[in-house]
């Protein structure tokens, strides 16, 4: 908030200008330095602090379902950890990655354009070992991958990539597709060089070997939706979700539980010389007329009306009435 001067102030400002104590030019130069900042428009920022810290909540629990899955997959041991979620331009991502390595060009409709999956090749070799009945073992000399190695990481990626589904349904219903599997990155051009990119890097350790996965996402293909980058969006839409998902798990549970089922044919009272001398072949008068319908009672309360009859060759009733609440059940 800027400072209000008293009545004194502005006095004594005034005559120490009229004084020549203080120079006007040089008030005005420090206030110009005040108003300016920096700024690289090579590197333009085009994410906030608060939109990076979203991506960075949606991608460690990416990372959580993806430990799971190559855990899984791999059967050993896999964790894998955010280590940071900055933006830099799409150049200086392809200058900072290894030549050959493991790209996986993917979509992610309905947004438009295409996004690369980074598998640094140590990491991506020890994956491929271990698919392939190995321990787990990288290779001592980066080289390209052989036909079979591409079919075998395109499904691979392929299913990481699905995992990223999930994380992404509170911002925007995503579907992630592989388009294709590429070695080089001079020759993978999703975007132009000086396009500014989101550059998630996943620490991956793997049966001891110790890699990065890098996730690029293009500005652009990220703007129709950048306004829902927030924590605030991220969280209330979560607990939104949340709240409906689990109304709908206690519904579905509560429509498979099983519940008794009553029929009251109906009443009568005997006395208990009456009682000492019943017999098979007795008849006991009910108090309920022959046509008057009988209760069907769910737990201790009367929910609906009913006539007796015969179905499928079992004793049956017809529900002939809801009770409502208030409503007499004797009709």
């Amino acid at each position: 908030m800027s400072e209000v001067l008293s009545q004194g102030e502005i006095d004594a400002l005034l005559s120490a200008l009229n004084k020549g104590e203080v120079d006007a030019d040089e008030l005005k130069k420090e206030t110009m330095k005040k108003k300016i900042r920096l700024y690289d428009f090579r590197r333009p920022n085009k994410f906030s602090k608060e939109q990076k810290h979203t991506l960075q909540v949606i991608f460690e629990n990416y990372a959580r379902s993806l430990s799971n899955y190559l855990s899984a997959q791999l059967r050993t041991p896999a964790t894998v950890e955010v280590l940071s979620v900055e933006q830099i331009t799409y150049d200086e991502f392809i200058r900072s990655i290894a030549n050959p390595t493991i790209l996986g060009i993917f979509s992610l409709p309905p947004l438009e354009g295409n996004a690369i999956l980074e598998i640094n090749p140590n990491l991506g070799f020890a994956i491929l070992d271990r698919i392939l009945g190995g321990t787990g073992q990288t290779i001592d000399k980066i080289r390209g991958l052989t036909e079979i190695e591409e079919t075998i990481m395109d499904r691979i990626c392929a299913k990481m990539l699905d995992y990223l589904e999930e994380p992404w349904t509170i911002i925007a219903p995503i579907k992630p597709s592989l388009v294709r599997i590429d070695s080089n990155p001079q020759f993978t051009q999703v975007v132009s060089p000086s396009e500014m990119v989101l550059i998630v890097s996943l620490e991956t350790n793997i049966c001891g070997v110790i890699g990065m996965i890098n996730i690029c996402i293009p500005f652009l293909v990220l703007e129709p939706i950048i306004n829902k980058l927030n924590v605030n969006y991220y969280y209330s839409s979560n607990t939104r979700r949340s709240d409906a998902n689990f109304s709908n798990s206690i519904s579905s549970r509560l429509q498979d539980t099983s519940i008794p089922i009553k029929v009251l044919v109906g009443n009568a009272v005997i006395t208990v010389a009456e009682l000492l001398e019943l017999n098979v072949g007795d008849v006991v008068p009910l108090e309920r007329s022959i046509d008057d319908d009988m209760e069907v009672i769910i737990g201790n309360t009367t929910k609906f009306l009913a006539k007796p009859g015969i179905y499928s060759n079992r004793s049956s009733v017809r529900i002939t009435k809801i009770v409502e609440e208030g409503d007499d059940e004797n009709g």
